[in-house]
């Protein structure tokens, strides 16, 4: 199963979301095969990151919560709210 974990960041977090960037891809990479999708949501102008897409396949919603737990810009308070819903893969 899947789920997406749509991410707002807190305002004026960008040196935050900078400084946690290496645990954040490492992140990624533990869950390599599982994070299936993610990237950055960006302003207006095109380059200021302003929260984060992941799609992770997991067997559960507590599985994937648990995993969401870990995620370092999460811990660090990168993320102003996060929600996360079972996704399903229709396209691509």
């Amino acid at each position: 199963m899947h789920f997406a974990a749509h991410c707002t960041d807190r305002p004026n977090s960008a040196e935050l979301r900078l400084a946690n960037r290496v645990a954040h891809r490492d992140w990624l990479a533990k869950y390599e095969g599982r994070v299936k999708l993610g990237g950055p949501y960006l302003a207006a102008d095109g380059v200021t990151m302003i929260g984060s897409l992941i799609v992770v396949e997991a067997p559960d919603e507590a599985t994937a919560r648990a995993m969401f737990a870990e995620e370092p810009y999460n811990k660090a308070g990168v993320f102003a709210s996060m929600e996360l819903r079972a996704f399903r893969v229709v396209v691509g």
